[in-house]
């Protein structure tokens, strides 16, 4: 079990000849492996003061990190998300997960520790227009413009440096679960009739999925 447990990180961590991670590979095993051996918690929604400020930089590369790790992925799949941040599952902490396609429908697996989105040339900001949602926004969509491409600098369960890229849908993720950990919810990068709509949507709706009542 623990040399099992020692080879799926060293795969996590692997990159490819152009230093970014390679986390196409295995991906159901990979998952599977994270979530099986966690327990899911519920989310924490907008109101929540851990969701609306800047997290912690993770700085123990623990069996405690591993184990929140664990969790999340635990947590991302109970909810039936594609990324899930720390705090979402009330952990002051710069860490999120992922199991999110790409346009391609391609499927990417992994976590990112400290994460910094990296500043695009104008070339490469090509704004998508598309819908977006969020486990601590239930039930709520609005259309937000990012950019089509992202890229996230930041650190493995290990420690070690990596670099995760990613297109569309998956680019759109990257940028989400970042905005999360410096204390930002999607909605707020919308217009005030917008946000105002999105929150009258989740005021409405029932969520799929535990969550964690305000005071």
């Amino acid at each position: 079990m623990a040399q099992q447990e020692t080879d799926q990180q060293a795969t996590d961590q692997q990159a490819g000849n152009d230093g970014f991670v390679v986390d196409t590979e295995n991906t159901e095993e990979r998952e599977q492996a994270y979530r099986e051996r966690g327990t899911a918690r519920p989310i924490t929604v907008v109101g929540n003061p851990v969701l609306h400020k800047e997290c912690k930089d993770v700085t123990e590369f623990d069996d405690k990190l591993a184990a929140l790790i664990d969790d999340m992925f635990a947590s991302q799949r109970a909810a039936e998300g594609v990324g899930l941040a720390a705090n979402q599952i009330g952990v002051d902490l710069k860490v999120f997960v992922y199991d999110c396609p790409d346009d391609d429908g391609v499927r990417h697996v992994g976590v990112v520790c400290n994460p910094v989105l990296q500043e695009l040339s104008q070339e490469q900001r090509r704004l998508d227009e598309s819908n977006e949602g969020c486990l601590s926004v239930p039930t709520a969509y609005a259309e937000l413009g990012r950019p089509d491409y992202a890229e996230v600098h930041g650190q493995d369960a290990q420690g070690n440096p990596i670099k995760v890229r990613g297109t569309g849908y998956f680019a759109r993720c990257l940028q989400h679960e970042t905005d999360h950990l410096y204390g930002y919810l999607y909605i707020d990068r919308l217009s005030k009739r917008d946000r105002k709509d999105a929150l009258k949507q989740m005021a409405e709706g029932t969520p799929r999925y535990e969550t964690v009542p305000n005071d």
